[in-house]
């Protein structure tokens, strides 16, 4: 059965089916003790993560399943959030030691930037016009770095206790925030620095990981309260879906598919939920592997794939959307 859509700002009632999901490819990673993080994706379909109990910087060829890692120069650095830049370098944040990491896909040879000392927790990353932004949880702080100049600068958050977490670059040009300490939202100028504060209007809100479609939508995963949140900054509407495990489910990593599905891991079921925004259905997938906690997902929108960090299970796994149309 598939519902009725929901009146905007009602909660939505759902449906969870599996007949149309693919599965999930599992790759077992052969460092002793390793924990993905993240996962990241180039254009070359090679697949980078971060192992950040060992400090260390995974490469994953899934055409072989090959997989090297490379130690990042300061030890114990605990790399966290990681990307492939519009020229192929692999970016990472080294969260345990205030560093920045750039990592040359072709030798392995990492560079690091040092951070200002008041950023002493860089978390989440992202690449816009030639310049890598940053969320530093702890510290209530995001900022931005040159690497041509190696200027790096920060910015407050004016809430105290906001945990910059999330951070995605929107189709616009603008950067949008998740502040998991707190019920809000945060929209930055990067021209600037400036950001503008989108209240949530459940208090209890902890949005933790975001997505903005082509639309301009912002998706976020309530972690607090097992929603899916819609916010349109157009007007500040924002609206709650319940996600399939109920209040305690997680929700934790995001993504939007290339089949427009908003793909997201309950961190306390272990199940994957693809949301289809034009049917309002939600649908629910397995992880092999139980006890995975998939913390950020990447996607291949050339291969039609959606990469995973298994965190926990000393794996990454990937979904190939092609079998599923």
């Amino acid at each position: 059965m598939i519902p009725r859509a929901a009146p905007m700002g009602a909660t939505l009632a759902l449906c969870f089916v599996t007949a149309t999901l693919p599965h999930v490819v599992e790759y077992p990673l052969p460092r002793p003790g390793a924990f993905p993080h993240d996962p990241a994706v180039g254009r070359d379909g090679i697949v980078w993560y971060t192992d950040q109990a060992n400090s260390y910087i995974g490469r994953l060829d899934p055409a072989t399943g090959a997989v090297t890692d490379f130690a990042t120069p300061t030890p114990v650095s605990g790399p966290h959030g990681i990307i492939v830049a519009p020229d192929g370098a692999v970016w990472y944040t080294a969260n345990l030691k205030g560093r920045l990491g750039r990592v040359d896909p072709k030798t392995g040879a990492i560079t690091e930037f040092v951070l200002p000392a008041e950023a002493r927790d860089p978390h989440t990353l992202l690449s816009h016009a030639g310049k890598i932004w940053y969320t530093v949880q702890r510290s209530n702080l995001y900022g931005s770095l040159d690497p041509v100049t190696r200027e790096a600068r920060i910015y407050p958050v004016p809430t105290p206790g906001a945990k910059p977490y999330g951070l995605v670059a929107a189709p616009d040009g603008s950067l949008w925030m998740a502040l998991f300490g707190t019920a809000a939202i945060g929209r930055i100028d990067p021209a600037d620095g400036a950001l503008r504060l989108f209240t949530l209007p459940a208090p209890a809100a902890r949005p933790r990981r975001l997505v903005v479609d082509a639309k301009g939508i912002v998706w976020y995963t309530d972690y607090a309260r097992g929603q899916l949140g819609r916010l349109d900054p157009a007007t500040g509407h924002v609206r709650d879906i319940p996600s399939p495990g109920g209040g305690d489910s997680g929700p934790y990593g995001i993504a939007i598919a290339p089949d427009s599905r908003i793909w997201y891991h309950e961190s306390r079921t272990d199940a994957l939920v693809a949301f289809d925004p034009s049917t309002e259905r939600s649908e629910t997938l397995a992880i092999p592997t139980r006890g995975a906690v998939v913390r950020n997902m990447s996607v291949d929108s050339t291969r039609e794939r959606v990469w995973l960090a298994l965190s926990g299970t000393q794996r990454l796994g990937m979904i190939d959307l092609t079998p599923a149309r």
